[in-house]
């Protein structure tokens, strides 16, 4: 089969396209044919080696990555009785996704209903997931609360806005331009600071009439992390849960009490989908969603899988204006 292999950490141009041997599932897992697969900034942490050290997300070279996808069982491994050979099916949180097949454990399997396009089941895993674990779990939103996103135009900020009006919340979005700010309006943000034109610390201060929001949903990391910090209530939530401008090195306790005794959190996705019950709960609520009308999946581009290096580029580039997908 072909896929994406990484035999050094790297830029872009470390993604090689390979013929590698298909294996066979192993007891409890099903071979998938994939349709789709799912681009996020994850697969350049792992690229790039930013998750070298991490024992969550493995990065052991050579490697194929890639970390959600859709599309159909072919084989199914011994003991396995709830998929079956030709089950439309979603995954994420399993490496390998860059590839024309993959093996996954069932438990991190879901079926995808007639109802929902293999396009949308596979922009929706990881980054649905996301925006579904920040907003019910991380910091359960409801009608008293306002929440800050950066990055609102992204494939996580759109969603997350979109979750985040579904459950009654005010929400603050930041973008880089006028064309993304109308973007997040359509999915519901209630005031839109084009972050390069204003500071967006003043900016929500003023929005929210100098009380601060109750959480900041961080994406980008660096660059925004100290600020974001300073636009919180008292003992409000940081959840930074992306780097897309670098790794925040550091945050000096005594910073969080003098911002007003706030919490910070660096959550991984992998630990709001512990389980079975857990990952189908999310998602089904997400699938659910989009079949009722009641959440849009913006996709953005769709790359053949020769040109993932130009994908993670283009991801890198700040360029994205939805989801982006390998086709295969």
């Amino acid at each position: 089969m072909k896929a994406i292999r990484i035999e050094r950490f790297g830029g872009p141009d470390v993604c090689r396209v390979v013929d590698v041997e298909s294996q066979g599932p192993a007891a409890g897992e099903v071979s998938m044919r994939l349709a789709y697969g799912g681009i996020n900034f994850m697969d350049i942490y792992m690229r790039n080696g930013t998750y070298a050290r991490s024992h969550t997300y493995q990065t052991p070279l050579p490697m194929t990555i890639g970390m959600e996808g859709a599309g159909k069982v072919s084989v199914v491994g011994d003991g396995v009785t709830d998929f079956a050979v030709g089950d439309r099916v979603a995954f994420c949180l399993v490496r390998g996704a860059y590839a024309e097949t993959v093996n996954v454990p069932t438990w991190k399997a879901v079926k995808v209903p007639d109802s929902v396009d293999l396009r949308i089941a596979a922009a929706l895993m990881l980054q649905g997931s996301t925006a579904h674990y920040l907003s019910h779990s991380a910091f359960p939103l409801g009608a008293e609360h306002t929440c800050l996103v950066h990055a609102g135009a992204g494939g996580v900020g759109q969603l997350l806005i979109q979750l985040a009006k579904a459950r009654g919340a005010r929400v603050v979005a930041t973008t880089g331009n006028e064309e993304k700010a109308s973007i997040a309006r359509k999915c519901g943000a209630d005031e839109v600071i084009l972050y390069r034109e204003r500071d967006f610390r003043e900016e929500t201060l003023r929005f929210t009439r100098g009380q601060g929001v109750d959480v900041v949903y961080d994406s980008i990391g660096r660059d925004t992390i100290h600020r974001s910090i300073r636009c919180l209530k008292k003992r409000g939530l940081c959840v930074l849960f992306g780097a897309s401008s670098g790794v925040v090195p550091s945050i000096e306790p005594l910073e969080l009490a003098e911002a007003g005794s706030i919490f910070f959190t660096r959550p991984h996705l992998a630990d709001y989908m512990r389980d079975a019950a857990e990952i189908r709960g999310r998602v089904g609520d997400l699938f659910d969603l989009v079949a009722n009308n009641r959440l849009r999946v913006a996709i953005d581009r769709e790359f053949p899988l020769s040109e993932a290096s130009a994908a993670h580029a283009y991801l890198e580039a700040g360029k994205t204006r939805g989801k982006l997908l390998l086709r295969l």
